[in-house]
């Protein structure tokens, strides 16, 4: 009896050990990107995210390496959103956020800058905090929706873009890149991005797989169109992307307790109890089906939080895939783990990714083909 308590004690403590292992990840696919930078105190990781994601897109494209202008694109979304509250006698989202479409829409309109051209900080501001901006922005819109004179009045668009340019800039027409005199559309053909060849989609079943739909999360401002494949096809599509050379722009939720940009790692553990150990070291994680992705989508507990852009994949050395996903909170180290890069496991994609963004020629053909891509 004695020996089996002895055997059985070190076979628990060496399960124990395994199951704690500290991660060790191998890169397996590591895309270009350009580097990590910080959204400030805003809620615009959306255009954050989304802008990073077409800086990749046109290192593939080009080979240039571009610092795009996030506050450009914010700049000239916030009148549309202004307009469909205003419109909508309030009955609709005004907030700081936005979805990855927001920013293709901006690109089809207006066009890009450079940061250089258009920073969206003035009088030496070196952070961005839109706080007091948005506070008179939707204070103002509130007043015009109230309508105080028994008469709206027409003046609140004017009123809005006076707002932004105090507190963002006003839009440029013209500047200087690299020696050269661009327009937001004439540097937008520099690029070679063409707007319409981006897609969103997502995996739901409250919609027919292979059709388009709008997705009714807050942040769908704009009622765009996702795309609906079944959960297993999603993540093929991000898989087959990443192997094929393209980058992925990603909404996802990270309110969970299992995601932590400090410890830079986002899993779903099978038991909750290892909700913050698994954090540092290596646990069982659940099987998302696609049942459960969408109970806990209905039931509120997985919600549209943030965007991000994944650049590649990794395994741990359990041979576990995890994707490479750029955060736009800085770099600091003490609150942001692999320099700004967050890894999801799988199990944290299949359950967390609201949506994805990709060029349509990442779409494996089979997919394409029943989406009529």
């Amino acid at each position: 009896m004695r020996y089996f308590v002895i055997f059985f004690g070190i076979f628990f403590a060496l399960q124990t050990a395994s199951a704690q292992a500290p991660y060790q990840f191998t890169e397996v696919i590591g895309l270009e990107a350009t580097p990590v930078i910080s959204q400030g105190r805003t809620g615009t990781c959306w255009s954050f995210s989304t802008s990073s994601f077409l800086e990749s897109e046109i290192i593939r494209l080009t080979g240039k390496q571009i610092d795009l202008s996030e506050m450009y694109t914010v700049r000239n979304t916030y009148p549309k959103k202004a307009e469909n509250y205003v419109m909508r006698q309030g009955k609709a989202q005004f907030s700081e956020g936005g979805l990855a479409h927001d920013v293709i829409n901006s690109v089809t309109t207006y066009g890009l800058v450079p940061q250089q051209a258009y920073s969206g900080l003035l009088n030496n501001e070196r952070n961005h905090n839109h706080a007091e901006m948005v506070a008179v922005l939707d204070a103002m819109l509130s007043t015009y929706i109230d309508n105080p004179g028994r008469a709206l009045s027409k003046k609140w668009r004017a009123a809005v873009d006076a707002v932004l340019n105090v507190y963002l800039g006003k839009n440029p027409g013209t500047f200087t890149y690299e020696g050269s005199q661009y327009t937001p559309q004439s540097f937008l053909e520099l690029t070679q991005l063409e707007p319409a060849d981006y897609i969103t989609i997502t995996s739901y079943t409250h919609a027919p797989f292979y059709s388009q739909f709008i997705l009714n999360i807050p942040d769908n401002w704009s009622y765009g169109s996702f795309y609906n494949v079944p959960l297993d096809e999603m993540i093929h599509t991000i898989d087959s992307a990443l192997e094929n050379g393209y980058t992925v722009a990603l909404d996802c939720d990270v309110s969970e307790r299992t995601f932590s940009s400090k410890d830079g790692v986002a899993v779903i553990p099978k038991n909750t109890e290892n909700n913050i150990k698994a954090l540092q070291g290596i646990y069982p994680e659940m099987n998302i089906t696609q049942e459960y992705r969408q109970d806990e989508f209905e039931n509120y507990n997985t919600t549209d939080d943030h965007l991000m852009h994944i650049t590649g994949m990794l395994r741990d050395q359990n041979g576990t895939k995890y994707y490479k996903v750029k955060n736009s909170w800085g770099t600091d180290a003490d609150r942001n783990a692999n320099g700004g890069y967050v890894y999801f496991s799988e199990s944290y994609m299949r359950l967390k990714a609201i949506s994805v963004m990709v060029h349509k020629d990442a779409v494996p053909k089979p997919t394409a083909k029943k989406l009529n891509l």
